[in-house]
């Protein structure tokens, strides 16, 4: 698209700018496409590929961000949807076009879809018409976003996550004592792991080279075209939960440039970003020769290999 071609308003292009767009952004949608149909019987057509490639990995607040900002956030990331095809089956069929993800908005409690025609759907119990266009879809975006109406819907209770009915039901692996412990392998299987799996990393390559300067060295890339966005949900009580919560996706670090600059400064080596845990408190990153490291303030060795690291992100609490 053309910046001659918007017809966004200068505080929608504001918002934007300072999330990370600019005219001509383009990203390789290869990673996420990848993953949605790995995940579910998502097809990615056109109009959500174009948009993904402009405004993929995006988040419409900035920093500082105050409570009502942050809460409100519109992440334009497919993978929210990933384990959910089958509600995203149900809104196509009640909105009569089929809805490709394309993010969240109001802290998590609405999809974004888009259809082939590009328009924009929000989806909550039922897909409603946000606009027509993507431009005027992401003009009522930010002007929703800024108040305590509309698609914020604050302290709505979110649905049990999958994982744990997957955790349920998924064994381990006949071989799993040969690389690591059984439930290890129990537990990656059922968060979205499986022997030979090979995810393409190119987006999240570009984005954090593009947003952060983020140089993804080989050992960066064997771990997350094997392990990017396997993880275990949080879930209340938290003294219900038998192992930390995790996410290993590595655009958690975008604007966390400085900070893993930090975290490797301490530890001596180039650590590559590439998840999250404690509830997005402390950074997951990976020295070139396989280390992985941990931290946020302070930087501290998680594992000297990848597959022990595994072990100890799957390690009981108790």
């Amino acid at each position: 698209m053309s910046e001659e071609a918007r017809r966004w308003s200068t505080e929608t292009d504001q918002v934007l700018r300072k999330a990370g767009w600019q005219p001509g952004r383009s990203v390789p949608t290869a990673t996420w496409e990848w993953i949605l149909r790995e995940r579910g019987e998502f097809e990615v057509h056109e109009a959500a590929r174009r948009f993904l490639a402009e405004f993929g990995g995006l988040v419409t607040y900035g920093w500082p961000a105050d409570s009502i900002l942050t809460r409100s956030a519109i992440r334009f990331d497919p993978l929210k949807a990933e384990w959910d095809s089958a509600t995203f089956a149900r809104l196509s069929e009640e909105a009569g076009t089929h809805l490709c993800p394309i993010g969240q908005a109001g802290n998590g409690n609405s999809y974004l879809g888009i259809a082939a025609d590009g328009a924009v759907y929000l989806a909550r119990e039922h897909g409603e018409l946000l606009a027509e266009t993507v431009d005027q879809a992401l003009d009522r975006l930010v002007q929703l976003q800024g108040t305590q109406a509309g698609i914020w819907v604050p302290d709505v209770p979110v649905g049990a996550h999958s994982f744990w009915d997957r955790i349920e039901a998924v064994g381990p692996g006949a071989d799993a004592e040969r690389r690591w412990p059984a439930e290890t392998d129990r537990v990656l299987r059922a968060a979205g792991w499986y022997p030979g799996r090979s995810v393409p990393t190119a987006t999240w390559e570009s984005i954090l080279r593009q947003q952060g300067e983020f140089e993804m060295h080989e050992a960066a890339q064997r771990f997350l075209a094997e392990f990017g966005c396997v993880g275990i949900p949080h879930r209340e009580p938290r003294d219900s939960m038998p192992w930390g919560e995790f996410r290993l996706d590595p655009l958690l670090a975008m604007w966390d440039d400085e900070i893993l600059d930090d975290l490797s400064e301490q530890a001596g080596a180039y650590l590559y970003p590439v998840g999250m845990i404690d509830r997005t408190n402390q950074h997951v990153g990976i020295a070139e020769d396989g280390a992985v490291y941990v931290g946020m303030d302070s930087v501290r060795l998680l594992a000297t290999t990848p597959d022990q690291a595994l072990q100890e992100l799957t390690r009981r609490i108790r």
